[in-house]
């Protein structure tokens, strides 16, 4: 799953603290980047083989290359939108959600755990749209993950949310 707990041990005091980190899944790993443009130049390159020699070939040739260059500029983006990253800490005395986009400032959240409820809705920009509400502010949680992950990582925070309640 591309999101990991790690769980803090009682401190002295008795203090339980939890840390959530997502980011969306990557489908694609950097070795298979290498083989994916390398098959696509082959695969361009093995028609063209037909008309060297010929002025044919410098009519097809930028086309091709074209290709190849969009492929790579596209999935190089794709890597770059996969540096997003949110960090969820959660402690008895404060929960902060902290969203990283690449080219954008960290946007942060900050509440109360006490107050704090999850909640999936049907209807947003996502299916199963995760949201965490303090009564007064409503935020996104893990959009990039798939809807069985944000069901799953609902029921797990509603697990910690209880656990640090109980605790309080």
């Amino acid at each position: 799953m591309p999101y990991r707990w790690t769980d803090a041990a009682p401190e002295e005091s008795g203090a339980v603290s939890y840390r959530l980190d997502a980011w969306p899944h990557r489908s694609l790993p950097r070795r298979g980047f290498v083989w994916v443009i390398g098959l696509t130049a082959a695969g361009l390159a093995l028609p063209l083989l037909a008309v060297v020699g010929s002025s044919a070939l410098w009519g097809l040739l930028p086309f091709a290359a074209a290709a190849v260059w969009a492929l790579w500029h596209a999935i190089a983006r794709s890597y770059r939108s996969g540096t997003t990253h949110e960090t969820l800490i959660l402690t008895q005395q404060a929960l902060t959600l902290t969203r990283s986009d690449p080219g954008r400032e960290d946007r942060v959240w900050q509440t109360s755990p006490y107050w704090v409820r999850a909640s999936l809705h049907g209807r947003g920009p996502v299916e199963e749209y995760l949201v965490l509400t303090d009564g007064r502010r409503e935020v996104e949680l893990g959009a990039f993950l798939s809807p069985g992950e944000r069901q799953a990582l609902r029921r797990d925070l509603d697990e910690r949310l209880a656990i640090l309640n109980r605790r309080a």
